[in-house]
């Protein structure tokens, strides 16, 4: 029981606080008459102001009192050409328009439609805003952001309310948010698979580690994506990480520096700069990392009919450096033309070492030895992205182009001395193991989007996409056995392979309203995909051509009030072998660690349905969610008994297989409220079951487990903020699919099929001061697992094995981050004469 009170006490918490407030602010009555609400904004010269903020409110008359009343329905903000609209009106209501922007004189205007027909259009035109004459070095935006904003089909998450992430990476971003999990090698997890990373709405190569926490603006949360989104990817959906931008004309900054209790800093800073038709925007990124890993290994086996015990303690220190660069640029051509420009550079280092001593125990032999690992792994990619908005005369109708590029070289090398020990610890024989290692990777993504709105309020969304990957890498292995005096190559474990691979997709789906507030959306996406795959020194060459696959997607939302949505939605989706996966490489970096791919793995095929309700109340949200996913053909990691060779005997080695099938099924619910006005709350609690069946004769028992996270922040009195971060994951199945490559020795593989997570939680907490004038200037100190608990136990069995292995990484890390925000409202700061009016001193948000 102890397994499952954390979650169930927080899915307490979040039911009372639902019925608390479920009773307030409720429209009186309900109408289903609906209309589209939409206008423009601009200023008194007649130019679109961009990200206006645009409030509607439904206005009640109280039935006792007589008295009206406004209730907050939804917000949104002007886009470019300073449009807005609203969807789903009821006509038969009374409204207010609440319209304002930094440095205009804030605007309200009451809606009524004046009639009770059904899908009516109110154009309200031209909405002026006046230039606020106040002077505005004194002003200071106070307004901020619920940290989770939830829409049926996704979940927004706002960083700038993450203050434990503070001079980290993404990594750090998404450890705290709802329905993510990171485990202790960074690896992101939703619904206990690994998800589809995109960054600004498009793939990449990038991982959360090489992310800044302080570039980014938010981050969406798409379980199950529509035939608009790659199938290609796993079952868990998609992690789309937004980064910051500006539309607001002038110029705004911001440095950050800081570091933690193992010597490692952090540097960023960044700069915009917007006038008239072209946005700038510069972004610098150095982090140097001192990473501290411990953990034990204890593994029973059996070979050729011989027991064995392995025991292995572990010490790890890993010194790396990453620096990150990016400059953009926007250019409006027109109100409806915008064309965009990036460049993306990226450049790291990390030097992992590692103490491991080893100790074996059999019938035949005991023997006791000290493996010290020193390796040195740097990556350089490169990125460029470019795109083309154009928007038509028709409000909705937009045609986007894409084209993203990411590559780069890698290099890698590694000493691995291996210690002989007799019972006093004196070394009887050493062997020591070269590797050396390069590469290049290229990867480049071309996409089309169109958009078409229709009269009846049908809208159809068609697309292309090509997608092209190239990977080459040299690696080669060599070994000094004990008592040798020169290296000798190890041919077998020396590969040089060069791959390619390809994928095409279209798709067009169609979406409308029907009758009773009831909206759809059908879709259908196809695609095909070949591999290419070559061992250079071998000249052998493996094909996979993956015909015309389909891709269906149906959504349904129904509309119960102005509160309160029920969404279903059935999607398919398709996960490839990547080429680590298929290709037959034999990595021996860790003798006790033999890893290889399987150029035999198919595809998987996951069907996925999920059925939402959501409800909103006052400053709260509920979201509950019940979900289940079939997946054929599953590509899982599995241990078996094989010939090593190295050694030419029997040996463990970890490969990669198709299980026959998996099942994954559960219910998230997930509550967010402000519920004082220095208080905003977060809870998000899934309990989920998950089956593997690799065949008949390795079946893992079905586990029901429960995931949590609790999350309070404090706005306290004086500019003080506090944190306070609660997880907890109960026990549960290994993830499946995480489609890593090759990693250290400390990162052993193990096996979804195979084996499960013993229960761990994790507590982090933090406080910001912020200062200055208009509070420009923020120190933020913060604590991560104050508790060392969030250490990973995996227990794994099969054929001939059983093992249980803990670590523990950088506990009880303590950071402290100082930051300056600067910026300047000014509509000529490109002219040389200046308006005395001009806006300036303003801090930028």
């Amino acid at each position: 029981m102890k397994t499952y009170i954390s979650a169930l006490m927080m899915a307490a918490s979040v039911s009372t606080l639902d019925a608390q407030t479920s009773s307030t602010n409720r429209p009186s009555s309900i109408s289903i008459s609906e209309g589209k609400l939409l206008g423009q904004i601009v200023d008194n010269q007649g130019k679109p102001i961009a990200q206006a903020s645009v409030t509607l409110l439904q206005i009640i008359k109280e039935q006792t009192s007589g008295k009206e009343r406004e209730v907050l329905i939804r917000s949104t903000s002007s886009q470019e050409n300073g449009t807005f609209s609203f969807s789903d009106v009821s006509t038969k209501d009374k409204w207010k328009l609440k319209i304002s922007s930094v440095g205009y004189t804030a605007k309200d205007i009451r809606v009524e439609y004046g009639s009770n027909n059904k899908n009516i259009n109110k154009d309200m035109g031209s909405i002026v805003l006046d230039p606020d004459n106040q002077k505005l070095d004194e002003v200071t935006v106070t307004g901020r952001k619920a940290l989770l904003e939830m829409d049926i089909d996704k979940k927004v998450y706002n960083v700038e309310k993450n203050i434990v992430a503070a001079g980290g990476t993404a990594i750090d971003v998404l450890r705290n948010m709802p329905s993510v999990q990171v485990d202790i090698d960074g690896n992101v997890k939703l619904r206990n698979a690994a998800p589809t990373i995109f960054v600004d709405g498009k793939p990449t190569t990038l991982s959360p580690d090489q992310i800044p926490a302080d570039v980014i603006e938010k981050i969406e949360i798409i379980t199950n994506p529509s035939a608009k989104y790659d199938a290609s990817g796993s079952m868990a959906g998609i992690l789309n990480i937004i980064l910051k931008k500006n539309k607001k004309t002038g110029y705004n900054g911001m440095v950050t520096l800081g570091g933690d209790r193992f010597g490692g800093t952090n540097f960023m800073g960044s700069l915009n700069a917007r006038q008239d038709k072209l946005n700038i925007s510069l972004t610098g990124m150095n982090m140097r990392m001192r990473n501290n890993t411990e953990g034990d290994s204890h593994r029973l086996s059996n070979i050729n009919n011989e027991n064995s015990v392995v025991d292995q303690d572990i010490e790890g220190k890993t010194k790396g450096m990453i620096t990150f660069g990016r400059l953009g640029l926007d250019y409006d051509f027109s109100p409806k033309t915008t064309f965009s420009i990036a460049g993306i550079f990226v450049e790291g280092k990390f030097r992992p070492n590692e103490s491991t001593l080893i100790s074996t125990q059999s019938a035949s032999n005991t023997s006791l030895s000290n493996r010290i690992s020193e390796s040195e792994r740097s990556f350089k990619p490169r990125g460029l992205q470019a795109g083309l908005v154009q928007k038509f005369k028709t409000e909705g109708e937009e045609l986007t182009v894409d084209f993203n590029y990411f590559g780069g070289s890698n290099t890698s090398n590694g000493l691995y001395t291996t210690n002989y020990l007799n019972s006093m610890n004196q070394i009887t024989g050493t062997q020591i193991q070269k590797n050396n290692g390069s590469g290049d990777n290229q990867f480049m993504t071309i996409q089309a989007d169109y958009v078409k709105p229709f009269k009846n309020g049908m809208k159809l969304e068609t697309g292309l996409r090509a997608q092209i990957n190239n990977l080459t890498n040299i690696n080669d292995n060599s070994l000094k056995a004990i008592g040798e005096e020169d290296f000798e190559n190890i041919t077998s474990a020396s590969t040089n392979y060069d791959n390619k691979n390809t994928v095409y997709a279209v798709y067009a789906s169609l979406g409308g309203n029907l009758k009773d507030w009831v909206s759809y959306k059908v879709g259908l996406r196809g695609e095909s995909s070949t591999y290419d795959g070559e061992l250079l020194n071998t000249n052998e060459k493996f094909h996979n051509r993956y015909p015309l696959s389909l891709f269906p997607s149906l959504f349904l939302s129904k509309k119960i009030s102005e509160k309160d949505q029920v969404q279903m939605s059935v999607t398919r989706r398709v996960n490839r072998p990547n080429f680590f996966q298929i290709i037959p490489f034999i990595d021996y970096t860790d003798s006790l660690n033999i890893t290889r791919g399987n150029a035999d793995l198919v595809p998987e095929f996951t069907t996925s349905g999920e059925i939402s309700y959501s409800r909103t109340h006052g400053k709260g949200t509920f979201l509950a969610s019940v979900y289940y996913k079939k997946t054929n053909n599953l590509i899982t990691r599995y241990l078996t008994q094989e010939l090593n060779p190295i050694t030419d005997k029997m040996d463990f080695i970890n490969t990669y297989i198709n299980a026959n099938a998996s099942r994954n099924y559960g219910a998230e619910f997930t509550y967010t409220n402000n519920l004082k006005k220095w208080w905003d709350l977060t809870a998000d609690v899934n309990f989920y079951n998950s089956k593997i069946e690799v065949d008949e004769r390795v079946k893992t028992d079905a586990m029901w487990t429960v995931f949590g996270k609790l999350n309070n922040t404090f706005n306290i009195k004086n500019n003080w903020n506090f944190q306070l971060a609660f997880e907890y994951q109960g026990k549960t199945n290994m993830p499946v699919t995480q489609n890593q490559s090759f990693g250290p020795p400390m990162n052993q593989a193990q096996s979804s099929s195979q084996g499960y997570i013993k229960p761990f939680y994790g507590v982090d907490l933090a406080i910001k001061k912020s200062f200055l004038k208009n509070q420009a200037a923020s120190v933020t100190l913060a604590v991560n697992d104050i508790f060392r608990s969030r250490g990973n136990t995996i227990v794994s069995s099969g054929e001939g094995f059983s093992q249980t292995y803990y670590r523990l990484s950088n506990p009880q890390l303590v950071k402290l981050n100082l930051s300056y925000r600067f910026g300047k409202m000014d509509m000529n700061m490109f002219k040389k004469n200046k308006s005395q009016n001009a806006m300036e001193g303003i801090q930028m948000q």
